[in-house]
């Protein structure tokens, strides 16, 4: 039994659609899944018959539309066991189809007992189904007089199958030309598959007598069918934990932060390209993993083998972090994934693996990589950092300031609002060198050190010197040393 099963429901056998429907669909209860063609409502109905066979229940497909054959072959090719599922086929090549029936199955004025209905029945009260899908009910419109007798006749055929304890699943041709808003009251639960050029989602926009999780939510299908990727809802996810210092492992650093980064709240790490904001990361994660913790680094801009080959280079030894089990790298490359199918991963890692560290390198690559954003890149961000702050994460997030010299920018984007620290890492010229300096402009959860210090990366490892109490002007954007000689 699975983890989402329960006596009163019914899972639908796409995974995550049991967790946004709080467990599965309700038992003896009647749903319209709703889309366009090609949305995938065909595709979600093998799926609850296949977890059916897989669950003991005896199927039963009232098919409308496309050819048994097809559909079987459909699912055979998704890996979809429905062999023992009956299948009733009622579409327009079927003989019930045929001659002078094709217009007046639904008449129950003209005919007493209408071939379709009475097939319907005779067939339901044959093989006494657990679980019925009618693909797509929307058809049985074109078969009636008028939208008040379509309505009687699909209440009556609803309330028929739930007599029989059945679950049941409608499929509707969901267009402008065809509105489906009376089956919407007709039935328990409706759930929306849309699609554009970019991106599939599912909602459920009602769920009588249960909750759900809001949505849109992110849909895929791949070689083993549907997946489902729900909306992270930061206020769904809550632990107890307790607030401590980080350590960078560098005494200066640590000095600069008053003892390391606290627990459990976000920290920027801004700077323009080459000054260090990755390998300053990655300290903190090489520190964490001496103390057996495990961290992950999602890299939007970066190639993971040129990333391992830096690191390696300058004493952080990522390779036998990554070995250990304290350290994962993973490369997100633009179009790869959806902002939900990345949510969910990231809160994987959370909550199966226990990462305590979760680190975003490049915000710039964030916004352009992701899919499924809206336009909204930033207000997923927040989500995020909300997320991770309630599970008592450290999250630290890379955000690269294209200006290398000028005035002075904590973020280009305008998220410094997000951050709960905001470490800033700075070219500085002094006497035709080309130096970094490292300082920390906002820490919310305690004090800080207000003076600038030296970076230096080298085949040794990250040092940080004393405090820069010669230099001024950085935050102008045009620093200059008064020289104690």
């Amino acid at each position: 039994m699975s983890q989402f099963s329960s006596p009163s429901r019914i899972e639908t056998g796409i995974r995550q659609v049991d967790t946004i429907l709080d467990g599965g669909l309700l038992p003896a209860s009647a749903t319209l899944l709703r889309g366009e063609p090609g949305s995938g409502k065909t595709i979600f109905g093998l799926h609850f018959l296949a977890e059916g066979v897989r669950a003991d229940d005896t199927g039963l497909y009232i098919n409308l539309g496309e050819p048994t054959a097809y559909l079987r072959d459909t699912a055979d090719s998704f890996g979809l066991d429905i062999d023992p599922v009956n299948f009733l086929t009622l579409s327009p090549s079927g003989e019930e189809f045929r001659a002078d029936q094709t217009y007046d199955l639904f008449r129950s004025g003209e005919t007493e007992n209408p071939p379709l209905v009475e097939n319907i029945r005779g067939e339901v009260e044959t093989v006494g189904p657990d679980r019925v899908v009618i693909d797509p009910i929307t058809e049985l419109r074109y078969l009636t007089m008028d939208d008040h007798q379509f309505r009687t006749q699909v209440l009556a055929l609803i309330d028929f199958l739930k007599s029989q304890e059945a679950t049941v699943l409608l499929t509707s041709q969901a267009a402008d030309s065809v509105p489906d808003d009376d089956l919407q009251f007709l039935v328990d639960t409706v759930i929306t598959l849309e699609r554009d050029q970019r991106q599939r989602t599912l909602d459920v926009s009602k769920f009588r007598g249960s909750s759900s999780k809001r949505g849109p939510h992110t849909v895929t299908i791949s070689d083993d069918g549907m997946h489902v990727w729900p909306q992270l809802v930061p206020s769904d996810h809550q632990r107890e934990f307790s607030s401590e210092k980080l350590s960078s492992g560098v005494p200066e650093l640590d000095s600069l932060l008053c003892g390391g980064l606290t627990t459990g709240t976000v920290t920027f790490l801004s700077g323009p390209t080459g000054v260090g904001k990755t390998t300053t990361g990655l300290q903190f994660m090489k520190e964490a993993a001496g103390r057996g913790q495990r961290s992950v680094l999602y890299s939007f801009e970066e190639n993971r083998s040129t990333m391992l080959e830096r690191a390696e280079a300058v004493n952080i030894p990522v390779k036998a972090m990554i070995e250990r089990g304290t350290l994962r790298i993973e490369e997100v490359s633009p179009d790869e994934l959806t902002i939900d199918e990345f949510t969910h991963y990231l809160q994987q890692e959370v909550e199966e693996h226990g990462s305590e560290i979760i680190m975003i390198d490049g915000v710039s690559g964030y916004e352009r990589a992701l899919r499924g954003t809206g336009g909204k890149e930033t207000h997923h961000l927040i989500k995020i950092g909300r997320y991770l702050r309630n599970m008592g994460v450290t999250g630290l997030v890379t955000n690269e300031v294209h200006q290398i010299t000028g005035e002075f920018r904590a973020t280009e984007q305008q998220m410094s609002h997000l951050a709960d620290n905001i470490i800033v890492l700075r070219h500085v010229e002094y006497k035709g060198e080309l130096r970094k300096v490292i300082g920390v402009l906002k820490m919310r959860t305690s004090d800080y050190e207000n003076w600038l210090r030296e970076l230096n990366i080298t085949e040794h490892g990250l040092t940080v010197g004393e405090p820069m109490s010669n230099l001024r002007g950085i935050l102008t954007g045009t620093p200059n040393w008064q020289d104690d000689e």
